[in-house]
């Protein structure tokens, strides 16, 4: 198998200076995740300085580091790139992976479903030849360059991930990934407190279409409200093949059925054919997002019939709507899982799956939730109207926590009041003796607001810690 990266490769790209040769395997900008071969990145943030790492990194077998300066201790023949600054040189190499690739590139962007959507789309090219992804939610400024960075010369497909919460961020980002499909999964009230409105939202989520490849591809949802704006918005990119997908008829991919549970079948039509697959999880947003993910695949030619099989795979992530059982005092309880963010589109999203989720004999809805952050004024607004979602989705308890979700929790009636805290650790031992065996219960707020903790109460309760 041939190198990622020679050490003549990364000096050209970077236009640092190597102590000596070497050859690596992958990238890293973590020793806790390092894997032996791969080339260590310093990077330098507001909190630490990852050249405090380079020793940690070379003793786990790291074929070399990135660095812009030789750190203390460290010995005159390790392997070593010496560059003026480590996130330029990243963002060299990105760009250097860019160039040298023939994939079919995708980005996805949005206010809700990136990181679902992006999963789906990998396994959906995965089915079609080699296709290399984002991990996990590697959005930002690092995490865009070093996921190109690691990309194989050999792949057919990559399925990128692009996230913001300010103005500019994607412009630069996707002048890094330079894709041949542009996919925006939703416009929601999200980073509110930076941007004031959807609308602006909107505009910052269109800086995807300016890095979009001459003759590409831009895949909207036609049920959102904010589809025209961000149709002229690809337009001013000088974008004209602009697709849809949604329930709306006459979508590019039209969402026909949507399933209760994950037994039962999806059909869509996908550029005027049926197709009818299944996805590993439920819920309406999962379906949207998969017939997004469908589009795109037909959009740069795959094979749709084979790539939607491969979504059979699908298992949501940790935080993201896994889901995984704990024992109670007189059965079981089923957790859904989507500790890792939060919005009003999402939360909405979340309260639906639940809604649709059949307890057991004697068992309750239940949904635990923390503070959506980042909704500005119109915060404890967004968060009271949850209620009537709740409502709909015949939810029997509700847990809260934070400041925000106090809104919410002053418009309860006392049947649906489980415990109220001022922080998530408040409430987790509440939750627990609550619980009966029968139970569904759904955690679900802002990574801020410390939702895992409810999780891994959860688990340790069980034995599962």
């Amino acid at each position: 198998m041939s190198a990622l990266w020679t050490s003549d490769e990364a000096v050209i790209a970077t236009l640092g200076t190597a102590t000596r040769s070497f050859a690596v395997s992958g990238l890293s900008i973590d020793t806790r995740t390092l894997k032996p071969g791969d080339l260590f990145v310093a990077l330098k943030g507001e909190s630490r300085d990852g050249h405090a790492f380079v020793q940690a990194a070379l003793d786990a077998k790291a074929a070399a580091a990135l660095v812009s300066h030789v750190p203390n201790g460290i010995g005159q023949d390790a392997p070593l790139l010496l560059v003026a600054h480590t996130q330029r040189a990243l963002e060299d190499l990105a760009r250097a992976a860019r160039a040298r690739t023939n994939a079919q590139i995708v980005a996805v962007t949005g206010s809700a479903g990136k990181t679902t959507t992006k999963e789906l789309l990998h396994l959906a090219f995965g089915a079609l030849g080699s296709t290399s992804a984002s991990a996990a939610s590697f959005n930002n400024q690092w995490g865009v360059p070093l996921s190109l960075a690691i990309m194989p010369r050999t792949a057919r497909y990559g399925v990128f991930e692009i996230g913001m919460n300010h103005f500019g961020e994607i412009r630069t980002l996707v002048g890094f990934t330079r894709p041949h499909v542009a996919l925006v999964t939703t416009i929601a009230a999200a980073h509110l407190e930076f941007f004031g409105s959807c609308e602006a939202i909107a505009d910052a989520k269109s800086e995807i279409f300016e890095g979009l490849l001459p003759g590409g591809s831009a895949i909207l949802p036609s049920d959102s409200p904010y589809f025209d704006r961000l149709a002229a918005r690809a337009s001013q990119a000088g974008i004209s093949r602009i697709l849809t997908f949604g329930e709306k008829a006459g979508s590019d991919a039209q969402l026909v059925s949507i399933p209760e549970s994950e037994m039962m079948p999806i059909e869509a039509d996908i550029l005027g054919r049926r197709h009818v697959f299944r996805v590993g999880a439920p819920g309406a947003h999962i379906a949207r997002n998969a017939v997004a993910a469908l589009l795109a695949v037909a959009v740069v030619g795959g094979d749709v019939v084979n790539a939607a099989a491969a979504l059979a795979a699908f298992a949501p992530l940790r935080g993201r709507g896994a889901r995984f059982d704990v024992a109670a005092r007189d059965g079981r309880v089923q957790v859904i899982d989507e500790s890792y963010n939060a919005n009003p589109a999402s939360m909405r999203a979340a309260l639906a799956l639940l809604g649709s989720a059949r307890p057991g004999k004697g068992g309750r809805r239940i949904a635990v939730l923390g503070d959506m952050l980042e909704m500005g004024p119109q915060g404890p607004a967004f968060h009271a109207a949850l209620r009537r979602d709740a409502e709909e989705a015949h939810v029997d308890v509700i847990f809260a926590c934070g400041t925000q979700m106090a809104a919410l929790w002053e418009t309860l009636p006392a049947t649906r009041r489980g415990a109220y805290g001022a922080t998530s650790a408040e409430i987790a031992p509440v939750l627990v003796d609550t619980l009966q065996g029968g139970d569904i219960v759904l955690v679900k707020g802002s990574l801020g607001s410390r939702m895992a903790v409810i999780i891994d109460a959860l688990k340790m309760h069980s034995g599962m810690g």
